[in-house]
């Protein structure tokens, strides 16, 4: 069975982005290297993500699409039709999850969407999170975790520092571990 693995960064405080949707803060960080990126996205073949960030990654990228070389999914309530680099899905996100992790291959990354992921940690399909904190309090802004019915135990795998960001990896226990 295949991991749904959150990887992602947020301030100190817990933002992964500021009310504009803003991520000037985390470029302003002095990190290492790709922040260890290159080695975790050569771990995944299959992308998810909601609209608004596949909007937004449209809009503030430049050049090629990022996740040309891996199967995109892209969540929406809106009927949107296929491009090359992206399926748009329609349906139900706990069945869709489920037959995508059954489904040989390697890991799955939750690449962003605060609806999304609020979805799948309701719906308990997280199997890992990866998590690189950036020295920065940011007051307010988009939180990394919406309020809501659920309750994750963790176990802490492993810890890396990449200069000023520490990357936090932790593996979802399951039932009452």
């Amino acid at each position: 069975m295949r991991n749904l693995v959150l990887f992602i960064a947020a301030s100190l405080d817990g933002y992964i982005a500021t009310k504009d949707e803003s991520l000037d803060w985390l470029f302003n960080v002095e990190g290492e290297g790709d922040n260890g990126y290159s080695e975790f996205y050569n771990t995944v073949d299959s992308v998810l993500m909601g609209k608004k960030t596949y909007d937004w990654i449209m809009k503030y990228e430049t050049g090629e699409f990022p996740y040309k070389n891996k199967e995109c999914y892209v969540f929406t309530r809106s009927l949107k039709e296929d491009t090359e680099n992206v399926s748009f899905i329609d349906e139900d996100i706990t069945g869709f999850i489920g037959q995508l992790k059954n489904q040989e291959g390697d890991n799955i990354w939750i690449v962003g969407g605060g609806e999304l992921l609020h979805s799948l940690l309701e719906d308990k399909l997280v199997d890992e999170i990866i998590l690189t904190i950036a020295p920065v309090v940011i007051g307010k802004g988009i939180p990394l975790f919406k309020e809501g019915d659920f309750h994750l135990n963790l176990s802490l795998k492993n810890t890396r520092t990449f200069n000023q960001f520490a990357e936090l990896h932790y593996v979802v226990k399951l039932g009452n571990e």
